[in-house]
């Protein structure tokens, strides 16, 4: 396996090049026994730097040139001095790339020359067509024999050597052209573009974080689908509960109407001025009859108040269905229940009533808007 991008197939121009290379390389090279030991024959992987990589992917090309060696002779040899063994071939390598992460090491694996090797060695007859990725001589229609191979073998590492050796680009300094540019970007036209508002920033925050929730929701969707279901159930029960919600304010709100009414009942409260309800209960008041004071009192409140357009006018509600109509956040509600349940305890209760007691409701009737001129 290659460290760096795929090569391209268009290697034939420098063949000779290569093969040339990999000839003096065989003169140079010791017997297989001694090669042998170049590469360790452990499995798994080994850490090594890039110098470490390139000394063995050398010691595999020597590997490669004893087996192609070995083959030439066309004898037998024994197990002990195969050359074309697979376990010489090693560990892939766990390669520290100059200037990458420490915790970054790219992987190189050597499975398909361990291949190519036990089909050279007859190790693994049944092992199907090794694609090595570079170019082979041999027909199409016919799976490559072992010597095509070995000779793509050593290709193949031969280019990753070369690779591996190639300097990467230096990072070019751009420190003058970046002073330039901030420069440019700290003139007064470009302040806007380049100043992120603390609420553009919030804005961000909040979308990315609604991003991350939903990626969240659809991976467990997919891995449960039942919480889908519970989700848009709970989504339908939410929306049904608002509109209940919304309805029953707008009928509350209904039931107190602000506009007034086209005609008025003639036995509605408001008929009759709350003036002369409030006469009324003086008479009485003067005369010692406290019961019908009281009566007079709770009438003229309730006809200063509809006289205000708060209900529709109609005398056939009871004292609670009047103070129902009033909503719990009104100010004057607690004075009415004050006064309704005076004149309950009077009028329909058959409670004696005494001087203090309509002294106590003209208070509450005064606070409601009903005194004396």
């Amino acid at each position: 396996m290659s460290l760096l991008p795929p090569r391209s197939r268009n290697w034939s121009a420098g063949a000779p090049a290569k093969l040339a290379s990999v000839l003096v390389l065989a003169l140079a090279a010791t017997s297989p026994q001694a090669r042998a030991q170049q590469v360790p024959s452990s499995s798994g992987w080994h850490n090594v730097d890039l110098s470490g990589y390139l000394q063995h992917l050398r010691a595999l090309e020597g590997v490669v040139t004893d087996c192609g060696a070995q083959l030439n002779l066309k004898k037998p040899v024994p197990a002990a001095e195969n050359a074309c063994d697979p376990d010489r071939v090693g560990p892939n390598d766990h390669v520290q790339w100059p200037g990458a992460p420490a915790s970054q090491p790219r992987e190189v694996r050597y499975d398909w020359l361990r291949s190519v090797l036990g089909r050279a060695g007859k190790k693994d007859t049944s092992t199907p067509t090794v694609v090595l990725g570079v170019h082979s001589n041999a027909k199409k229609d016919q799976p490559p024999d072992e010597s095509h191979l070995l000779d793509a073998a050593r290709q193949r590492l031969k280019m990753d050597e070369q690779q591996a050796e190639s300097s990467l680009p230096a990072n070019p300094a751009y420190a003058a052209q970046r002073k330039s540019l901030d420069a440019i970007l700290a003139q007064r036209e470009y302040r806007g573009v380049t100043d992120v508002s603390t609420s553009d920033r919030f804005w961000e925050w909040l979308d990315n974080l609604l991003d991350r929730i939903m990626a969240k929701i659809s991976g467990l969707g997919a891995r449960a689908p039942w919480i889908g279901r519970l989700l848009e159930i709970l989504l339908v029960a939410a929306a049904c509960t608002i509109l209940i919600w919304l309805f029953v304010r707008l009928e509350r709100n209904a039931r107190v109407r602000l506009v007034p009414d086209i005609e008025t009942s003639p036995d509605a409260p408001s008929a009759r001025e709350w003036q002369l309800w409030l006469k009324d209960a003086q008479s009485a008041a003067a005369g010692g009859q406290w019961r019908d004071a009281i009566h007079s009192v709770y009438w003229a409140s309730i006809s200063r108040l509809e006289s205000r357009r708060l209900w529709p006018a109609d005398r056939a509600r009871t004292p609670r269905e009047y103070l129902a109509l009033l909503r719990g956040s009104d100010p004057r509600k607690p004075q009415l229940t004050a006064l309704t349940r005076s004149f309950e305890r009077t009028w329909y209760g058959g409670r004696e009533a005494e001087a203090a007691d309509f002294d106590t409701a003209m208070a509450i009737a005064a606070e409601l808007g009903v005194e004396a001129k």
